[in-house]
């Protein structure tokens, strides 16, 4: 697979929070399209399980279990979405855990949109899987 457009777009000449604007709906597809694939369930069941695959602390968990497996390139491009400055940090979330999520999109962004859908894939399958 591929990306879903086929509009030129250079990943190094966008902003972090860009970034993670787009590695945001990467990540929110990978799991909806896993927990879909898991079980056929009702959608309020599969929107819990969602969400708590999702959220700052489920996204901050997925980086310490692939910070190892990260380029130098990937690294950097983690710690600059990390350190952008956002607006705001959800009531429900500590800063520290919001600023590794958001690191975690803007990597998942740029691979996103550089077409290295395998580094996607390996970084996602370390994420905790849904029960069937």
């Amino acid at each position: 697979m591929g990306r879903l457009t086929e509009y030129d777009c250079d990943p190094k000449q966008l902003s972090p929070l860009t970034l993670a604007f787009v590695g945001d709906g990467v990540f929110d597809l990978f799991v909806r399209e896993e927990i879909v694939c898991a079980a056929n369930r009702p959608v309020k069941e599969l929107n819990k399980l969602k969400v708590e695959r999702v959220r700052c602390e489920a996204q901050a968990a997925l980086y310490e279990k692939i910070e190892p497996l990260l380029t130098e390139e990937e690294a950097d491009i983690f710690r600059r979405g990390r350190n952008a400055h956002t607006s705001h940090t959800p009531k429900n979330a500590s800063s520290s855990d919001y600023h590794t999520a958001t690191g975690m999109e803007a990597l998942f962004g740029y691979l996103y949109l550089a077409g290295r859908f395998d580094r996607i894939r390996t970084f996602l399958g370390k994420s905790e899987a849904p029960a069937p």
